[in-house]
């Protein structure tokens, strides 16, 4: 599957730390920084922020902000992603750095040209605990993530107002805009059928035109000799999940599992202690069972067993209360998992809010040191100059008012 996302500049930071590897610590505890060395970059980021490296594009002429607003979406990233079996049945990293290689292409087409695109990095770090806990080592779930900017051609012409009649309008310069809207405008949905899906009004239901990503994506890679793998499912209105979100969803498929063999644990202790009630009624508990599986012989008048089936019974009986203390354990690691994940996206969320205070309060100052940082700088050391004035001033009057008082 491939999906595109769309960013505002001053929320594009975290994807960065994340694509980049800038974080120390990671929410997804399967991404291992010691393996990082073999994330593929296919284009690196010639700036030292996503940011910064916008803003350089901007003022040489490479993208055009013109009628964009200040909040603007003026990023994208594409998610290129296949299911980790993929890749292990067909070569494992080599492969999947081939197999992305291609994708990367794909990437450029739709950017409009590589100069449009930020960032282009593969992913090789991050272990997948599923498969890596079915094959018995570790395996890593290879995808890329593309940061560009959506751009489209613009045509700029001469207005009425033009003295000279024979350009008004006329195409006065090309310049390419960054729009996501127009990068990616509005169409009719349709069905498997290829028939417009229509809302209750009986009017088309529109969706974003990246919606049919899917199947350019799939083509192309079939076209470039990649086959085997299957596309994503068209019209599918599933919500992408985050990581924490992701594994606490798998937790609970682990959990449910774990349920369902409680009950059937359950059952045979049932049948167990049945059995037991009918050996001896003297029986207690697996202390005794284990005591008296060492008697050979007859155990109660009525009833008689050989040693090896009541140490066999003595084993199942150990077996499900091992097995039941493991369940509780899972359920309270589970429960853990949850927390941190809530604590995490509540920790973030005030960071996020603090941060956009913080930038809405300063955003004056920064506007003003874009245009002139020279006059914002002779400003505030007068500033700072008057304040050191006034500090001394109110110490010498300050001594001064003492030297009075001892007199």
């Amino acid at each position: 599957m491939v999906r595109n996302e769309r960013y505002r500049k001053n929320a594009i930071s975290v994807r960065e730390r994340h694509n980049e590897r800038k974080n120390e610590v990671y929410s997804n505890p399967d991404v291992l920084l010691e393996h990082s060395h073999n994330n593929v970059i296919f284009q690196a980021c010639e700036a030292p922020t996503y940011a910064q490296k916008f803003d350089r594009m901007v003022a040489d002429g490479i993208v055009s902000t013109r009628g964009l607003k200040p909040d603007a979406y003026v990023f994208d990233e594409l998610v290129f992603d296949v299911n980790t079996d993929y890749f292990e049945t067909h070569g494992g990293y080599e492969y999947a750095k081939s197999f992305y290689a291609e994708a990367y292409k794909l990437a450029k087409e739709i950017a409009g040209g590589e100069q449009y695109i930020i960032s282009a990095v593969m992913h090789a770090d991050e272990r997948n605990r599923e498969a890596s806990d079915r094959l018995g080592r570790d395996v890593f779930h290879y995808h890329l993530h593309v940061v560009y900017l959506p751009v489209v051609e613009k045509q700029i012409r001469w207005s009425k107002r033009c003295k000279d009649p024979a350009l008004r309008g006329t195409v006065r310069e090309t310049v390419m805009q960054v729009s996501h809207s127009k990068k990616w405008p509005m169409i009719p949905l349709t069905d498997e059928q290829g028939q417009p899906v229509l809302k209750k009004n009986g009017k088309p239901r529109l969706v974003s035109s990246y919606s049919q990503l899917q199947t350019r994506f799939f083509e192309h890679m079939q076209q470039a000799g990649f086959t085997d793998f299957e596309r994503g499912i068209q019209g599918s209105t599933a919500q992408h999940l985050d990581v924490l979100e992701y594994k606490v969803q798998q937790d609970r498929q682990a959990v449910t599992m774990l349920a369902d063999q409680k009950r059937q644990l359950q059952g045979q202790k049932k049948e167990l202690v049945s059995q037991i009630g009918a050996i001896s009624g003297s029986i207690r508990d697996v202390q005794d069972i284990e005591a008296n599986a060492k008697v050979k012989g007859v155990l109660e008048k009525r009833v008689e067993l050989p040693p090896q089936d009541y140490r066999t019974l003595c084993e199942m009986a150990k077996a499900s209360g091992k097995l039941l203390a493991e369940n509780r354990s899972l359920r309270k690691q589970l429960e853990q998992s949850r927390m941190r994940a809530q604590d995490l996206r509540q920790r973030l969320e005030r960071c996020e809010v603090r941060l956009a205070a913080l930038r809405e309060e300063t955003a004056p100052y920064r506007e003003a040191m874009r245009t002139a940082p020279q006059q914002v700088q002779t400003f505030l050391l007068g500033i700072q100059r008057r304040q050191q004035a006034e500090q001394q001033l109110n110490r010498a009057q300050r001594r001064q008012r003492a030297k009075g008082q001892e007199r």
